[in-house]
């Protein structure tokens, strides 16, 4: 997912180590990971919620997403110090060393690792090592090579609602696949308004952009505008299969339809301001509708079968007799 619009930051002599962490690491946009995650786990929690193993389920995911943006950092920091809205980041500036932010990330990566193996069911550490992989040895790199990479991005911002879901039940069940889908298309339209509006800077800096190729500017406004218009469905879904109530389903069909506005006046008009006011949309819509689903959310519906990781039972084994049977009584 993309990090808020960045304002300059002061000289590199003047920072602390904590803020030069908290721009490595990107922070805000590891706390919405964290936030996904919670969320996966307070709607897939079934009875009272395990304050403990929440706790350490958003700390170790903290840690990862964190490790994860500080890894990405280290490999861009040559096109970042190309691009304004980067180039005052903790390797442009010079403020540490890549050497510097690479240990420090690896770190963070390994200790978040370590948290969720120790702490919380194994399929969550294995979905957020999962989603350092791609972040980092996949989408990172395709930034410079395919405009595809939004595509891989948006699986990655997908994935942690499903960490925090397996945290809670141990299973992927409907649930954890309607938030990732969720989470997924939002994100096209909130990077790809976010491009738009960076698309020459984007260019500058050698990233293969969606709005930076050639015609890629109107076939934004496509997408945009298709992606916004697939949420309003989509935010429905939740409370079509019982994973929340009316009250939920009211508000996502309100955020849906104002989204869905904004992004229909950036196809008729793309402009800086239309541009604009689709990106302020979506960092308005997704925290409202998590709010709601957690506030109006109905205890997890059961595993279909279908996409689950729930094992499934053997119906091969012989059960006993019951008394009377064996004999043929």
């Amino acid at each position: 997912m993309a990090e808020p619009i960045a304002t300059p930051s002061t000289d590199a002599t003047t920072q602390t180590l904590p803020s030069i962490y908290a721009t490595l690491t990107k922070i805000r946009l590891s706390m919405l990971v964290v936030v996904t995650t919670g969320v996966g786990f307070i709607t897939a929690s079934a009875g009272p919620l395990a304050w403990g193993q929440l706790f350490w389920t958003l700390l170790g995911t903290l840690a990862c997403a964190c490790s994860a943006s500080g890894l990405n950092q280290v490999v861009e920091a040559r096109r970042d110090a190309m691009m304004d809205r980067t180039r005052n980041r903790p390797m442009p500036t010079g403020a540490i060393t890549p050497q510097h932010g690479w240990i420090f990330s690896m770190l963070l990566g390994y200790a978040g690792l370590c948290l969720l193996v120790a702490f919380v069911p194994l399929p969550a550490a294995g979905l957020a090592l999962l989603t350092m992989v791609i972040y980092v040895l996949l989408y990172t790199p395709m930034k410079s090579h395919t405009t595809l990479n939004t595509l891989v991005g948006s699986v990655v911002g997908a994935i942690p609602p499903m960490i925090g879901w397996v945290a809670a039940g141990g299973s992927l069940t409907m649930g954890a696949w309607i938030l990732a889908a969720l989470l997924f298309v939002w994100q096209l339209p909130h990077f790809l308004s976010l491009a738009w509006l960076y698309r020459e800077e984007y260019a500058g800096a050698g990233f293969k952009m969606l709005p930076g190729i050639r015609g890629g500017e109107r076939i934004t406004c496509e997408v945009v505008l298709l992606s916004t218009l697939l949420l309003v469905p989509l935010g429905l879904t939740a409370t079509m299969v019982g994973l929340a109530g009316i009250g939920y389903a009211i508000v996502s069909l309100l955020l849906g339809i104002g989204f869905l506005l904004m992004a229909f006046s950036f196809f008729r008009r793309p402009t800086r301001t239309s541009a604009r006011r689709v990106f302020l949309a979506s960092l308005l819509y997704l925290p409202i509708l998590l709010a709601a689903l957690v506030i109006d959310h109905r205890s997890p519906p059961p595993a279909s079968g279908i996409l689950t990781l729930e094992p499934v039972p053997d119906t091969t084994a012989v059960t006993p007799a019951r008394s009377g049977e064996a004999d043929g009584s």
